[in-house]
């Protein structure tokens, strides 16, 4: 990322991988992706949100199907997220239909 000069600034990058519960339906895993990118109007500190669906010829996914990038400008924001009533709430609604997530955090170049 650079700011307005061009000089690079750094970021933290979030990355949370879903494997959902055999099962769930399909409308319940768009209402789980669009409660996590609707995280962006709620918290102040999440920079951006990208995601998809794993479409890797590897087969190395072990059941994680759905991929969520979040950006944020360092680790108090990340900090802030983690801890914001928003995506508490967030929570509540996706772990029902999760059987696991996986979570790293990077800060790109490091």
């Amino acid at each position: 990322m650079k700011d307005e000069a061009g000089t690079s600034v750094s970021v933290l990058r979030h990355v949370v991988l879903f494997k959902f519960k055999p099962g769930t339906s399909d409308a319940d895993i768009q209402k789980v992706q669009q409660a996590f990118h609707d995280l962006k109007k709620g918290i102040d500190s999440v920079r951006g949100i990208e995601s998809g669906k794993d479409i890797s010829a590897e087969n190395l996914q072990q059941g994680f199907t759905h991929c969520f990038i979040v950006t944020f400008d360092d680790a108090p924001g990340r900090d802030t997220y983690l801890t914001h009533p928003v995506h508490q709430e967030f929570v509540k609604l996706a772990g029902p239909h999760l059987e696991q997530a996986l979570v790293v955090d990077f800060i790109p170049g490091r």
